[in-house]
Formats: structure tokens, sequence, C-alpha cells
């Protein structure tokens, strides 16, 4: 808390305040962190909560369903520019959260070797990002979320294969039904792509390796970013890698965009709306994890995938098996099972 200071003036800089000792008292200016919860005292705190946990879920959840309207039934078919939108949004949007709004303190970049380690970040960041985007494409959301959960596996095999991190033998065992579910699954999935199926498993892959990437990377207190404050950077990043590859692999595709909006303008509207929803995942993930708990994000990412793919099913109608579901169910279960192990992991070591 920054206390008031108080000023007294000295005796003889000026003849007409001799007479008496004035006090002249200012009142402290409020930290970044009491100026914002001045919103958050208008409602009351579960409330709030609720409320940004429901933004959470509207977010997740709604950014993969414009992805797979836009990429899969209206024909855009362009996940390359898309997602380097979503980072042009990303890098705009969070400029203003950080410069104006003071969501967080701006962080900068010290060195050569940091701005560095934040590129490879990104370059992987790409990477799964398009190959999610591409796969949605290809396969329903139900099974691309299913396909998604497995993300911890790949968690431990990279932790493994780059930092030589050994789990716990219930940590492994955990990640069998996650393998398992996923194989049921696959198997019976009326809509399976092989390609599709492929460059999902890499979004999975690369959001994994991101994770171990990262915190190998940003390991010293003075190269660690505050989640918001690397969005910041990377989003900028990832929008110049994706440019070339964006033109080289999909055209002229500016072109086409705004011929398809001088045809129909409502195509302008979705690609806003996307891209608005692609910064507020961001934005909610890092709003939960402040007035809940990381853990608490951990389980709303469970719960997710399997809200994903029941409101997926309802919208879009692709058929599902009950094989399918067998299959989506246990690797959840294998998921939840795997945070449990990983707690309790950790709770040993310490």
């Amino acid at each position: 808390m920054v206390e008031a200071q108080t000023w007294t003036t000295r005796r003889g800089s000026n003849p007409r305040l001799e007479s008496n000792d004035q006090v002249l008292d200012i009142p402290a200016t409020p930290p970044g962190d009491v100026r914002n919860n001045n919103i958050g005292s208008l409602v009351s705190p579960n409330i709030l909560t609720a409320l940004i946990i429901a933004s959470w879920y509207f977010s997740n959840i709604g950014v993969l369903l414009l992805n797979k309207y836009l990429l899969s039934f209206y024909g855009y078919k362009y996940p390359i520019f898309l997602t380097m939108l979503h980072m042009i949004a990303c890098t705009g949007y969070s400029f203003l959260a950080i410069n104006w709004l003071e969501i967080v303190p701006l962080q900068h970049i010290l060195s050569r070797k940091q701005l560095f380690k934040i590129a490879a970040l990104s370059a992987i960041f790409c990477f799964s990002v398009v190959c999610g985007n591409t796969s949605l494409r290809y396969l329903p959301v139900s099974f691309n979320q299913a396909i998604g959960a497995t993300t911890p596996f790949f968690t431990a095999i990279f932790a493994f294969l780059i930092t030589c991190k050994k789990e716990s033998a219930e940590v492994y065992m955990a990640l069998l039904p996650v393998v398992l579910g996923i194989v049921l699954a696959s198997n019976s999935e009326p809509l399976f792509h092989l390609f599709g199926f492929l460059v999902c498993i890499g979004s999975t892959a690369g959001r994994a390796l991101k994770s171990v990437v990262q915190g190998l990377l940003l390991t010293s207190e003075a190269e660690k970013l505050h989640s918001m404050n690397l969005l910041l950077y990377m989003a900028p990043m990832s929008a110049m890698i994706l440019l070339p590859f964006t033109l080289y692999i999909e055209g002229n595709v500016t072109a086409i965009t705004i011929e398809k909006a001088k045809a129909n303008s409502f195509i302008v509207f979705l690609l806003l709306a996307n891209a608005t929803v692609a910064y507020l995942v961001n934005l909610t993930n890092f709003l939960v994890t402040k007035h809940t708990s990381a853990l608490t994000l951990q389980v709303l990412g469970n719960a997710k995938a399997a809200v994903a793919a029941v409101v997926s099913v309802l919208i879009f109608r692709n058929p599902v098996t009950v094989m399918g579901m067998t299959g989506f169910a246990i690797t959840i279960m294998g998921v939840v099972l795997y945070s449990e192990a990983k707690k309790r992991s950790r709770g040993t070591a310490h």
C-alpha cells in the first residue's frame, strides 16, 4: 500500500507562512491493481468470478466454433491467413490492455538473447495454432477436442526428451487411459480424416512443446514475462512469421477476402468477431487465474473439451458413435487422473 506523503513547509521560506505551521497532505495515488479493482467493487466477488468463468467458456468454445464455421461451412479455406489475423488482433488488443487499461505492468525485452528466445517460442506457437485451425477444416470439433485433451501425454514425452525430467510411475500410469481413449475415439470416428488427424496431433504436440520450451528458455527471473506481456511480444512476431507462408501457400488471400467482402459484408463481421474472441481466450485465461487459481483453470480446461464437444454436436449435427463418446470420456478421465497424480507428486517432492 502506498502511504500518503506529508510535506511540511519550512519556516522562513515564505513570510506569510511564518505565523503558523501549515501541513499540506498530498493524497496517495493508488497502485494499478487498486485502480483496476474499482470495477470489481461494483459487483460482489462471487458474481464477478462467475462472470469471468462464463466469459472464459464463451471465448474458448466460441473461437473453436467460429473457426470451424469459417473454415469448414462458410468456405473460407485459409487457415494460415486466419491465424495471422488472430495474431494482428492480439497485438492491437494487447497493446491497449497493457498500455491503456494497465491490466498488468508493461515489461520490456532486456536483451537480444531474450528476444531470440521469444522468437523461438513464437515459431512453435505459430505451428501449433495453424495446425489446430487447419484440422478444423477436416475434423469435427468434438474429435478435435478429444485429440487436444492428450496434451499432457506429449508434455510428459517432451519434458523427458528435452529436460530428462522423469515423473512418478503414478503419473505415467495415468497417461495410459489418455492414449487408450483417443485410440478408441479414432477407430470409431465417422468423419475421420487422416490429414486432419495428423495436423491435429501436430497442434497438440506443438502446444505441449511450447510449454516445455517456455519453461526452459525463460528461466531467469529477469527474463520471465507475464503471460499478457509475452503475448504482446509473441503476437507481432507470429504475424511476421506467418505472412510469407500465407502468401506462398494461400496465394493472394487479401484480394480474395476483399472480393468476398464486396459480395457479402458478413465475412468482415465474422473475421473481426473471430479475431476478437481469439484474443479474449488469452485475456480470460489470465483473469481466471487472477481471480481463482491456476488449478481452477486446469479443472475448467478439462471440462471445456467435453462442453465444446457437446455444443459443437448440437450446432453442427456431426454424427457421433457410442464408442467414440466412450473413448472421449476415457481420455478426459485420464487427464483428470493425470492432474491429480501430478499434484500428489509435487506434494511429495516438497
